[in-house]
């Protein structure tokens, strides 16, 4: 056997031994599944030692090592990743959701997405992932009072992941934002547990209303990518958004809405839009398409 690169050698003397690196790892088997798949890439590319080391291998818990991980793709200049690391400590100590939430989001891409079968792909590279992590923390400091910071978070990951989710809505656990780019989000939108929602997608408002103004996303909904929802209404339970649709009415459960403006095509009891990730971008959906706004 060939010796290993010197490089690896000089990076692996750094690290912690095997028994301090994870000591959460026994009683947490996400987390030690984490660990594992790092070890492994940290064997196999030298090139991610730095990012898998400091962001996984050389940290306590998951909760630990998402925070690094999302905070050290938002920290610039301005306001460090350490200050962002802090705001997140002070939130996962006040509400431990937010926790709770950080490994339902993830467990839903593992589930939902047929290109990731790795909780590391999430973890490290996914800004939709990051995106909604950012957005918790945000939303917290809304809550607190603390609007200016929340602002700012929000306007980085507008920078950063390319989406724009206004700190006051509510989001649940379990959300799925698949590639996340051109993600808008008003607000007083609120989107339920177990939703799964594809990139350029907006929850915004008319444009006509004040006060409470936008959608409200019911658990179980997808929403395909390109939908457009608009207006203080609602999407009913285990309802599904066509592609490239614009809804401007309510939508009952269980039903499938396509077209522009957005007309109901199908009811289904027994699906689960949200795991299913079908867009029905078939015959049915494209003769709903009639642009008659």
């Amino acid at each position: 056997m060939s010796p290993k690169p010197r490089h690896l050698t000089l990076i692996a003397a750094t690290r912690k031994p095997e028994n301090e690196r994870h000591p959460s790892a026994q009683s947490d088997p996400l987390w030690r599944k984490l660990c594992e798949e790092a070890e492994d890439a940290f064997e196999r590319e030298p090139n991610l030692a730095r990012i898998l080391r400091e962001t996984i291998l050389d940290r306590d818990n998951l909760e630990d090592a998402i925070v690094h991980r999302v905070a050290g793709r938002l920290g610039n200049d301005f306001v460090s990743s350490a200050q962002i690391v802090a705001a997140f400590g002070h939130a996962l100590t006040e509400d431990p959701e937010i926790a709770e939430a950080f490994r339902a989001d993830i467990a839903a891409v593992i589930d939902r997405d047929p290109a990731c079968d790795r909780f590391i792909e999430p973890f490290l590279y996914f800004k939709g992932y990051h995106a909604i992590q950012t957005h918790r923390l945000a939303h917290w400091l809304w809550r607190e009072n603390r609007t200016d910071f929340a602002l700012y978070l929000q306007s980085r990951s507008s920078d950063v992941f390319q989406t724009d989710i206004h700190p006051a809505a509510r989001i649940g656990k379990g959300v799925f934002l698949d590639h996340a780019t051109g993600f808008v989000v008003g607000a007083t939108a609120t989107i339920d547990d177990d939703v799964s929602i594809l990139q350029n997608v907006t929850l915004g408002g008319t444009g006509k209303e004040s006060g409470d103004r936008h959608p409200k996303v019911r658990r179980g909904v997808m929403i395909g990518a390109g939908a457009k929802i608009l207006g203080n209404i609602e999407i009913g339970e285990y309802s599904r958004v066509a592609a490239g649709s614009v809804v401007l009415h309510a939508v009952p459960a269980h039903t499938t809405v396509a077209g522009v403006p957005a007309k109901i095509v199908s009811v289904s009891l027994k699906s689960e839009p949200y795991r299913d990730m079908d867009q029905i971008l078939g015959q049915l959906a494209y003769d709903s398409f009639t642009y008659n706004i």
